[in-house]
């Protein structure tokens, strides 16, 4: 006892000079923290301490009437019984710029559900917008508060010019909890992208370029149906990184779907022999096979039905009818030798896309719409039973960016922040990756070469011969 004593003083010192420690990394992640931190910050040290009150208003605890150990042990034979004990589950807190994210662990009787219930409840004492509860794994959950709108707050994107970890990983932005969301493109055959003018579709695409830019293993090719040159249009300062690239001139535009489709054919024709595989994706996308992006924005210029019978009329339609067989074969055969086609348009219905090519592509994200029609075309006819996620109700300026999808293993659809990337940014990312563009053709013969085999001959045919398609 005395020796305990004696060492007080000692542990006093290092329990006090533990806490200074503690309060100054505390008060240092405060300060350097941006204004939204430090208020989120503020609010968990709330929600920590009013836990305990509120969980029991929330009907979110569970009374033990077994006493516990100690309860048992010290109980006199012939005292009362222990008092029940009042269970609540433990949770941690993490601030970010928009609110807060609770870990909780589930007890008997007050499982997932039950957090669901009381969200509104959550919401309310926690002075948040809005709060969504999910599993966690076993016996855990995760809720999610958001004290401001993620939707109506802008974001940007500076590109890091580094290559991806997967060029498979389209990293769309944030939801309406701020939570990231990714779209795998592994063994994707199509993309669709709709939404009015102006409300975010080349941005998001843009990211999308600009990220996997840096990768030696991707390849893009863009059309663009509202301009004649590149220089006069969105992908001015991304060119440079296209291998190739057409404007709104429909017999330039077929001229270079038959180079992609002969692109497709010889592929299909060699990779059981180059790769070893049926399916490009087993192996992965390589600079000598390389992941080819084909963008296709305006679309419905590429599509669109010409009516007329007077012979320039009749040519321009032979030619729209042609694209979108071309375009078709691209989307339902150039899955799994590498080949993805993204489709943005206005408005995906029929007239601009055709049914046949756009029910093929397995993703689909929408802009804002100005009817319930072009919505149920871009995202289908289930989002009539999602009004509040419609993109219908994004009209409004602050939503400008925000996209709406369905998502594979959530219920219903997703509202999603997309980040802008500035033109001077990708500008740099297009110029500082130039040297990386190489024509996925002519891979394919250094390829072929460096194995010893030989074209089985087939990419002659009714698309064509497999020319180059670099740009002029």
């Amino acid at each position: 006892m005395e020796d305990l004593t004696d060492r007080a003083p000692q542990v006093l010192l290092i329990v006090a000079v533990l806490a200074g420690a503690w309060l100054l990394w505390a008060m240092v992640r405060y300060v350097r923290a941006d204004r939204g931190t430090r208020i989120s910050m503020r609010q968990a040290v709330r929600v920590r301490w009013g836990w305990v009150r509120l969980a029991r208003m929330a009907g979110l605890t569970v009374t033990d009437k077994t006493p516990g150990l100690l309860a048992q042990i010290t109980a006199q034979k012939d005292g009362p019984a222990p008092a029940p004990r009042v269970l609540t589950p433990k949770i941690k807190v993490k601030p970010d710029r928009f609110g807060v994210i609770v870990r909780a662990r589930t007890l008997p009787r007050v499982g997932l559900e039950e957090y669901q219930k009381a969200a509104r409840f959550l919401a309310d004492a926690w002075r948040c917008t809005r709060v969504s509860v999910l599993p966690d794994g076993p016996g855990r959950v995760v809720i999610r508060g958001v004290r401001s709108d993620p939707l109506t707050t802008p974001t940007e994107h500076r590109p890091t010019g580094r290559p991806p970890e997967d060029v498979a990983r389209w990293e769309l932005g944030v939801d309406e909890y701020a939570a990231p969301v990714c779209v795998s493109l592994a063994n994707v055959p199509g993309v669709t992208v709709a939404g009015t003018p102006g409300a975010g579709k080349t941005s998001a695409v843009n990211k999308f370029v600009c990220d996997l830019a840096p990768s030696a293993a991707v390849q893009i090719v863009g059309f663009d149906g509202k301009v004649s040159r590149a220089s006069e249009g969105d992908y001015a300062d991304l060119v440079k990184r296209m291998f190739a690239f057409c404007g709104d001139d429909l017999d330039e535009a077929n001229a270079l779907f038959k180079r992609l489709v002969a692109l497709r054919r010889r592929r299909s024709s060699v990779i059981r022999d180059v790769l070893g595989v049926k399916n490009m994706w087993h192996v992965g996308p390589s600079p000598e096979w390389p992941f080819t992006v084909v963008l296709v924005d305006e679309a419905h210029t590429f599509f669109r039905e010409y009516k007329g019978s007077d012979a320039e009329t009749k040519r321009l339609a032979a030619l729209t009818v042609e694209n979108a067989r071309l375009v078709e074969d691209l989307v339902k055969k150039g899955r799994s030798v590498g080949i993805l086609t993204i489709l943005i348009s206005q408005k995906t219905t029929g007239d601009a896309i055709p049914t046949f090519v756009r029910d093929v592509c397995p993703v689909g994200l929408s802009f804002a719409q100005k009817t319930v029609e072009a919505a149920v075309a871009a995202l289908g006819d289930d989002i009539r039973n999602w009004p509040d996620a419609s993109p219908v109700t994004l009209q409004d300026p602050a939503y400008v960016g925000v996209a709406v999808m369905a998502m594979q293993g959530r219920p219903g659809f997703t509202r999603i922040r997309t980040p802008y990337v500035s033109d001077a940014d990708a500008a740099r990312i297009a110029e500082a990756t130039s040297h990386l563009t190489a024509d996925p053709a002519l891979c394919l013969d250094a390829l072929l070469d460096t194995t010893g085999r030989t074209n089985p001959g087939d990419d002659d045919g009714p698309e064509g011969s497999a020319v180059s398609l670099a740009k002029p």
